[in-house]
């Protein structure tokens, strides 16, 4: 299978990344929130510990795969392929000047190199980059170095344009208009790769109208999947997931979905910023969520999904799915400014490559500390620059193939 994913916590066999690009040099402090971002970060050195993270992975066994080479390949197989993506991209960057458009899929298709041009669709481009001759009062109002097509500096984490469960994937509407953007290159992949068109289900399409990310998706097990009522996914998504999965008996072993709702904020975006399993029986937690979290679980009832809100702790109801006595370790330990600190810098954001092996930040040393204490076995790779963008290692990760739970 091309995508095979039951667990959180399996050795991880292959995964998709994004190396951060130019992108992130065309934020502007008047751009960041609109953007998403809190700070720029440096590229050259943001870069530097991406490459890191992809060389640990790789010297744990796991295939790496990048974004732009998928899209790339897919569109390299089709000329009228690469004019369908490019003039669909366009539309979706809201570029309303005729003018512009047709400048746009020009500088686009001048590009010799596929992965070239891919790269530029991430950047954004500058109306000084087209070749337009109008005179009309807009082309005399516009600043020459104004952005025309935005950049797409969240690329880099690429959990959340999908999120791979089972034999394929939940393709996201997300948040952000402009984040959105970035699920149409998963969809190009999906659909029409050689590797994966017709080789994978979709559970959930980025035309439907609530929104949901994958940082909101956890694969508890080959039989419960958790998904975060956050910031950024909508209570009705996940009640059409569960439609599609509970009812999918060819492509799902799903049985129970838990809906875990947690508080709105920038600091707890999604459910894998408070919350993640690192091993059969632990799993790093946010102390801000617990007393706050209300946890639903949905069922298949003959023809209908049936919605119960569970009663206990976060400890109680995980140990009860799990079949065994869980334990939590916070983020941050028992300091509520540690704690603070390192969820904001993503301390909880761990991502496991086998059961008790997790890549974490090197930033957040009070968290790591106490998971080595609990036995696990923690990998710190650099952070200075890619936790700007307020992600981890398991943000930046999408699994596409885990060996399965024995």
């Amino acid at each position: 299978m091309v995508i095979d994913v039951r667990s959180e916590i399996m050795p991880l066999k292959k995964v998709l990344l994004h190396r951060p690009g130019k992108e992130l040099e065309n934020l502007t402090p008047d751009t960041l929130e609109r953007l998403l971002f809190d700070d720029i970060p440096y590229l050259e050195v943001a870069q530097k510990e991406h490459d890191r993270f992809a060389e640990i992975l790789r010297e744990n066994g796991i295939e790496v795969v990048y974004l732009e080479d998928l899209v790339a390949e897919t569109l390299d197989q089709d000329e009228n392929l690469k004019v369908q993506f490019l003039k669909e991209f366009i539309d979706e960057a809201n570029v309303k000047v005729d003018e512009e458009k047709e400048a746009l899929f020009k500088l686009y298709m001048s590009y010799t190199d596929t992965k070239e041009m891919v790269l530029k669709t991430m950047e954004g481009v500058k109306y000084n980059e087209l070749d337009l001759h109008s005179n009309d009062l807009l082309s005399h109002l516009r600043d020459s170095s104004e952005l025309v097509v935005d950049p797409m500096p969240n690329l880099y984490f690429t959990r959340d344009p999908f999120a791979s469960t089972q034999d394929g994937a939940i393709l996201n509407r997300m948040y952000s208009v402009t984040r959105n953007r970035e699920t149409l290159y998963a969809y190009y992949i999906f659909n029409y790769h050689k590797d994966y068109k017709g080789q994978m289900s979709l559970f959930y399409d980025r035309k439907n109208p609530f929104h949901i990310e994958g940082g909101d998706v956890l694969n508890i097990s080959d039989e419960i999947l958790a998904i975060g009522i956050s910031q950024r996914t909508q209570a009705g998504a996940i009640d059409k997931v569960a439609k599609n999965m509970l009812f999918n008996k060819e492509h799902s072993n799903i049985k129970t979905i838990l809906a875990f709702d947690i508080p709105n904020n920038r600091a707890m975006m999604h459910l894998d910023t408070v919350f993640t399993q690192i091993d059969y029986d632990k799993f790093s937690v946010h102390p801000g969520i617990l007393g706050t979290l209300r946890v639903f679980e949905l069922t298949r009832d003959n023809d209908s999904i049936k919605t119960v809100e569970k009663v206990g702790t976060l400890e109680e109801i995980l140990s009860e799915y799990l079949g065994k006595k869980v334990t939590l370790i916070p983020c941050g330990g028992n300091d509520r400014i540690a704690a603070e600190r390192e969820q904001w810098n993503d301390g909880s954001n761990t991502l496991c490559i086998a059961p008790g092996t997790v890549v974490v930040y090197d930033r957040n040393t009070v968290t790591n500390r106490l998971m080595r204490e609990h036995g696990i076995n923690v990998i710190e790779m650099p952070s200075a620059e890619l936790s700007r963008g307020r992600g981890g290692p398991r943000c930046m990760s999408m699994p596409l193939v885990r060996e399965r739970i024995k």
